[in-house]
């Protein structure tokens, strides 16, 4: 039996289009191998996660005519495994139909519904309750859905009901490390049963979402066989024959290497901006170009992911913006072969403060004047997006979204943020990294001391505790939520950790009113993490 992991790029909500795609990779599929079995992501025909789309009326038949079109046009001698919401009498079930011969000879639906981090799958579905196992070219097999595999019992009712091998379907996102989570996951559950396992995920991005795909196989005692490429649509083919005893084994055959931490995150960083871009139909993004690291970062993922003749950088300097900063702007633009120009906000700066002078009258300079310079740019941008059809990427860190180191509708205007869940030691990570690749960010943008240049000497230190005692706090409070007291048991000063926390807790009304942007973490700000913004406890 030949199995191909089919890593498809589906298109949240466009059904007919998704399901084009199923029939063009099956007929690939098929000139290769005409009774091959082809496995398809979770919730193929309507993209993952489809969220409220689910709540529409029209959509179960919808998704019936579409199934009926796969029966009628897929190949009949292939055997294809697909994922699509399914309604029943007990509701809506995340399902999975196997089809061949021009019909649906089996469905599975989802008995494991996650409802934690950025899943909120009982909202819309109601579990299955009865494993599925069916046989194909002789062997009998077991067919379970993405949380299925976290959790032990639908595995086990699968073996139970004669499992030979699992094919699990997966809408599973990217964040760090979690490559190596779902091996050492399979592996354990493949062991359990002695069962070998085969993990057929996703790829693409779907506003904070990254799906990375890195489908693999594994044999019965849990290692690797096979593995598909790192966020790139793949049919990754691989064979199942039977071992001595006459079980079902996987064939061992190409591994794709993968990509190192960093490394991973800046190809995480690409899709996520790629797919947005287009799949929100923009033909290309603009940005502001301060000479600093977060913004270099930001261009340079852009042109990566779009290409140089997509990507506009502006620079905006003022009376405070230094001569290193607009040199280094203008050679990064330089470097990456983007449009750029400047454009300066002064003014637009003095027009403001005249129109707001009986405003102000008697009152000292604060950081009005501050946040007024980086709105000055923030309308600079919009009005170029709306004049060119343009996307603004905004280019703040998860470092600044988190203790409210930004100005709404000044820095933080804009349509996505490919850093927004990005501390600032991991921006810096990725600097180095990228210029690893080839040369785009000069090295003193790198090495010198950050500063949001909205007043005289100003360094981003003398708001903020050092971005490495800063992010590791940031760590523990919003991804593992310590208390403040836990955080200083571990070594850090009271002092900061109690200003970082309130700091926090303060600037839930900003990032409210944030742009969406690439989650590579285990908690983000957002999906992940929602806390009311008035609120009265502390503590």
């Amino acid at each position: 039996m030949k199995i191909c992991m089919a890593q498809v790029n589906t298109f949240v909500g466009d059904l007919a289009g998704n399901c084009e795609r199923v029939i063009a990779v099956c007929k690939e599929a098929s000139a290769k191998q005409p009774d091959g079995v082809v496995v398809f992501p979770e919730l193929t025909l309507t993209g993952y996660p489809p969220e409220d789309l689910l709540l529409r009326p029209g959509l179960p038949a919808q998704v019936d005519r579409l199934l009926q079109r796969l029966c009628d046009e897929l190949p009949p001698t292939l055997w294809v495994i697909i994922g699509y919401p399914r309604q029943s009498e007990r509701g809506l079930h995340n399902s999975a139909g196997v089809i061949h011969g021009g019909q649906i000879v089996t469905e599975y639906h989802k008995q494991a519904l996650p409802n934690y981090q950025v899943f909120d799958e009982v909202r819309y579905f109601v579990p299955g309750q009865e494993p599925c196992v069916l046989e194909i070219q002789g062997h009998r097999v077991g067919i379970t859905i993405c949380e299925d595999i976290w959790t032990p019992e639908p595995t086990a009712r699968a073996a139970a009901a004669g499992a030979q091998l699992l094919i699990n379907l997966n809408a599973s996102p990217f964040h760090r490390g979690k490559r190596a989570q779902r091996e050492q996951l399979v592996a354990q559950r493949a062991r359990d049963h002695g069962l070998p396992v085969v993990y057929v995920n996703q790829v693409g991005g779907q506003d904070e979402l990254v799906f990375d795909g890195a489908s693999f196989a594994t044999h019965s005692d849990g290692t690797v066989a096979v593995a598909a490429p790192e966020f790139e649509e793949a049919l990754c083919w691989l064979d199942c024959g039977r071992d001595a005893a006459g079980q079902p084994m996987i064939v061992s055959g190409q591994i794709a290497e993968p990509y190192t931490d960093v490394a991973a995150v800046w190809q995480a960083l690409v899709l996520g901006v790629r797919d947005y871009v287009n799949k929100n139909g923009f033909p290309g993004v603009v940005l502001g170009l301060s000479g600093g690291i977060d913004s270099a970062v930001t261009l340079a993922v852009a042109v990566d992911a779009l290409g140089p003749e997509r990507v506009h950088a502006v620079m905006m300097p003022f009376r405070y913006t230094a001569t290193m900063s607009i040199e280094d702007a203008q050679q990064e633009a330089e470097l990456l072969g983007v449009a750029y120009r400047s454009i300066s906000i002064e003014p637009l700066y003095q027009s403001f403060m005249g129109a707001l002078a009986v405003e102000f009258e008697g009152l000292p300079p604060n950081i009005t004047e501050e946040n007024l310079q980086a709105r000055c740019r923030g309308v600079l941008l919009m009005s170029i997006s709306n004049k060119k059809n343009l996307l603004v990427l905004t280019t703040g860190n998860k470092s600044e979204l988190a203790v409210g180191y930004s100005t709404l509708y000044g820095d933080m205007a804009g349509g996505f943020d490919a850093l927004k869940d990005c501390p600032k030691m991991l921006v810096y990570a990725l600097a180095r990294y990228r210029n690893s690749v080839s040369p785009c960010i000069p090295e003193r943008v790198i090495t010198r001391p950050p500063s949001a240049e909205l007043a005289p000497d100003q360094k981003d230190e003398d708001s903020l505790p050092p971005y490495d005692v800063l992010d590791a706090i940031i760590e523990h409070y919003v991804e593992e939520d310590l208390s403040a007291a836990d955080i200083v048991a571990l070594g850090f000063s009271e002092p900061d950790v109690q200003r970082v926390v309130r700091l926090v807790d303060l600037n839930e009304y900003k990032r409210r009113q944030a742009p969406v942007g690439v989650r590579i973490t285990q908690r983000a700000f957002g999906r992940d993490r929602r806390y009311p913004i008035t609120w009265a406890w502390r503590g």
